[in-house]
């Protein structure tokens, strides 16, 4: 994976405040590689360090498999989490 890529996408999630969560894609958009949303949620997979539970999909849903860890996550920063979803309201 270019390191460009990494490094940027690093950054935008570090950068995610507590309490709020953006979508694959808006971290894509946002680290300059629209369109990337999947690269993103492969690199969280594999890159420890990093706040991957406040990353979600476009409708914000939890990640599969890990939903209920990344639930409790985001409802200790003071996120609303139901069905398995955020809602909008704290996205960033």
């Amino acid at each position: 994976m270019d390191q460009d890529f990494e490094t940027a996408v690093t950054d935008i999630v570090r950068a995610i405040p507590k309490g709020h969560v953006a979508s694959y894609g808006e971290v894509a958009l946002d680290a300059g590689f629209p369109g990337a949303g999947r690269a993103v949620g492969n690199l969280l997979r594999r890159t420890g360090g990093l706040p991957w539970w406040r990353v979600v999909t476009a409708d914000g849903r939890l990640v599969p498999g890990n939903e209920a860890e990344q639930a409790e996550l985001l409802r200790s920063e003071g996120v609303t989490v139901s069905n398995g979803r955020v809602g909008r309201t704290k996205r960033i």
